[in-house]
């Protein structure tokens, strides 16, 4: 029985330390953030109208600077560079976005449900963009010391 489990860990390890993960990892999760990107560009209208419900005769500029913080960011994340300026970014973009578009503490008890899902699920992004941002810190700082301290090439060190 031990040696199975002893054998899972090992594979499980494995497929975590894999490169391969970890660009499917920030796929998933750039993709929500680009994918709403590229929807504001092809509904402007409505995005327009959305961002101006925060902040009345502001919706046309909010709306451009959601999108590039979306798209921008999302790309960041996605390839993998400047991960913590992508995650940060939006991060930044969803609390303001929480506090400006879904102030569920305001709304009466029972409507105010909906606007909480929207305020927790935008929480949960908020969470997971900073373990990626913490993970990616962390895999560069193992990639640097592999290459440091155990003489492993950079191409090696990064699978």
């Amino acid at each position: 029985m031990s040696f199975g489990v002893s054998c899972m860990h090992q594979r499980i390890g494995q497929v975590l330390d894999g490169h391969w993960l970890w660009i499917c990892a920030r796929i998933l999760l750039g993709l929500v953030f680009l994918c709403s990107g590229l929807a504001g560009v092809f509904d402007a209208q409505g995005g327009q109208s959305l961002a101006g419900a925060g902040a009345p005769g502001s919706g046309r500029l909010l709306h451009i600077v959601t999108i590039a913080v979306q798209v921008c960011g999302a790309v960041l994340i996605m390839l993998g560079q400047r991960l913590w300026l992508g995650a940060a970014a939006l991060a930044a973009l969803l609390l303001a976005t929480l506090f400006v578009l879904h102030p569920f503490w305001q709304s009466p008890q029972p409507p105010a449900e909906f606007p909480m899902h929207w305020g927790l699920e935008g929480a949960a992004l908020v969470g997971g963009l900073m373990a990626a941002a913490i993970a990616d810190r962390l895999r560069q700082r193992l990639r640097t010391a592999l290459e440091l301290y155990a003489g492993v090439p950079p191409r090696q060190a990064g699978r």
